[in-house]
């Protein structure tokens, strides 16, 4: 099941990747982006911090407002 999981959490960080090469996002965007490939809201979560581990993203807080963006 965890290596499940784990697969999951990095198909789910795949697409986001792919998704964030167009550009800034915000959670709720990503969130609606992930949804629509088939990934709940956890999953998005935890695409996110799958890839700011790997520092492949920028995360930004303004006020109450999360932008998630690629480091280049």
């Amino acid at each position: 099941m965890t290596e499940y999981l784990n697969l999951k959490v990095g198909e789910a960080a795949g697409v986001l990747y792919h998704r964030l090469k167009e550009g800034e996002c915000s959670l709720n965007q990503i969130k609606t982006h992930l949804s629509m490939n088939g990934f709940d809201s956890q999953m998005a979560l935890m695409a996110v911090g799958w890839l700011a581990r790997e520092e492949k993203i920028i995360l930004n807080r303004e006020s109450n407002r999360w932008s998630v963006l690629l480091n280049e």
